[in-house]
């Protein structure tokens, strides 16, 4: 006779504890410790090298059936996963509450179903009415969608086994989703894993595409348990504040492209539209050249996106403290460059407040930001505008050298594309194409002398 004996489970690591602590023992992460069904043990134990089935085994260069990726009608969706949806690949997707996640795989749904694929969308959220409002209201009321409502696996399953087998799968959500053979509520760290796990199970074995759409906690991870994202094949973050009409898909992980390729779509009244030329959004408004203001060719995957950085600094009176204000970049890593800049370059950010923000509330995370983020508070605190038609990309050192980074040919194309004539970032790195005249910049203070004779 077996015992039963309470186990719990880790939704950082999914590490095993057998007692609830506060901090989990192996990440020390804590309160993620939530109980999981109860585990079985056996006073014997079992011999499993004998009674399967034997495994075939194969060679790397045997020959197999291509898989042809399917488009989602959505070009933007497509360059995300790496050239549209892989057959039997399975798809996690995160995002904050009503930030677009269910209107943008209604309407790649629907494109895909009006293309003469079978396409299955059962929602755990709404009801088939609610779907269907939203469907009306994008137009897409007419696409040979087969919708459901339902949060029983078993239940969608079974339908699926009998009717025709689709050829995209949406689940919207997975944290919604309900076994009846694994105890505890939907959305604990047993019911998501053992739901993904058969509905995963399902979509290899038939070759259909499936997509998971997951909750995020407040610190935007998606919430559950991560051997989740170990378990898909691709995850994704439709990411953006929802006061602001953009949004970008963000790829995180995939086996079938480039990691952190991004898509970009503008929220409309008629759903979500593509943002074909992402640079162009993120360096609106600049007529005239302005002091504090640079422009940073980031790089997404393969994809250059140039976006503006502005600094501002404000003289305070003697004896005030002096405030550090961050929208889109490292808070830590501006308090290191200021660090180099008084350091190595002899300038006086003390008695001053420093505002930085990256325009159309991209958020940066390529270190080669340094640079542009240097050469806009040097322009901001001499009060003296950038060359025009200037890029400006580099990784800075607490040495003050200017070090290389990746993919500055690039980068300098991209800029090249949009009217830019000069670049200045490390030395010896390709000059770039020929309309764009490239500067080498070894040392921080040489970036100082060039603003300061700049006009």
């Amino acid at each position: 006779m077996a015992k039963t004996k309470r186990r719990y489970i880790c939704a950082a690591c999914g590490g095993v504890s057998h007692r609830w602590q506060g901090q989990c023992p192996d990440c020390s992460e804590w309160n993620t410790l939530t109980e999981d069904a109860p585990a079985s043990v056996f006073s014997m134990k079992h011999d499993l090298s004998s009674g399967g089935k034997p495994v075939e085994f194969v060679s790397l260069n045997a020959p197999g059936e291509a898989l042809v990726r399917m488009t989602t009608g959505l070009e933007e969706f497509d360059r995300a996963l790496g050239g549209g949806l892989v057959p039997g690949s399975a798809i996690l997707m995160g995002g904050d509450p009503g930030i677009g996640k269910s209107t943008l795989l209604l309407q790649a749904a629907a494109s895909i179903a009006n293309a003469g694929n079978s396409v299955v969308y059962v929602s755990g959220e709404e009801a088939a009415g609610q779907v269907r409002l939203r469907a009306e209201r994008l137009g897409l009321a007419s696409a040979p969608i087969r919708l459901a409502s339902s949060t029983s696996v078993r239940d969608i399953l079974t339908t699926l086994g009998r009717g025709e087998r689709p050829a995209l799968l949406v689940i919207d959500s997975i944290q919604t989703m309900h076994s009846d053979t694994i105890e505890g509520a939907p959305g604990t760290v047993s019911q998501v894993r053992g739901c993904a796990f058969e509905l995963i199970r399902y979509a290899k074995e038939n070759g259909v595409g499936l997509v998971l759409v997951g909750h995020v906690t407040k610190d935007g991870s998606i919430a559950g348990p991560r051997v989740l994202e170990h378990m898909v094949d691709v995850v994704m973050s439709f990411e953006g504040e929802r006061s602001h009409q953009y949004r970008i898909l963000r790829s995180l992980k995939n086996r079938f492209g480039a990691v952190d390729e991004i898509g970009v779509f503008a929220m409309e009244a008629a759903g979500l539209q593509q943002v074909a030329n992402p640079s162009m959004l993120f360096l609106t408004g600049r007529d005239e050249p302005l002091a504090g203001s640079a422009v940073f060719p980031a790089l997404e995957g393969t994809r250059p996106v140039l976006v503006e950085v502005q600094a501002l600094i404000v003289r305070l009176q003697s004896g005030a403290t002096p405030r550090r204000a961050v929208v889109g970049w490292d808070n830590g890593r501006l308090a290191m460059l200021l660090a180099v800049l008084e350091s190595r370059c002899g300038l006086n950010f003390s008695t001053a407040e420093v505002y930085l923000n990256v325009a159309g509330g991209y958020r940066l995370t390529d270190p080669a930001a340094d640079l542009a983020v240097a050469a806009a508070l040097v322009s901001a605190l001499a009060d003296r505008p950038l060359p025009e038609r200037s890029i400006w990309f580099g990784e800075l050192s607490l040495a003050g050298e200017v070090r290389p980074v990746a993919h500055a040919g690039l980068r300098l194309k991209e800029a090249g594309k949009l009217g830019f004539d000069r670049g200045f970032g490390p030395a010896d790195v390709d000059s770039g194409p020929k309309q764009v005249e490239y500067y080498g910049l070894r040392q921080l203070p040489n970036l100082v002398d060039r603003i300061m004779r700049s006009t």
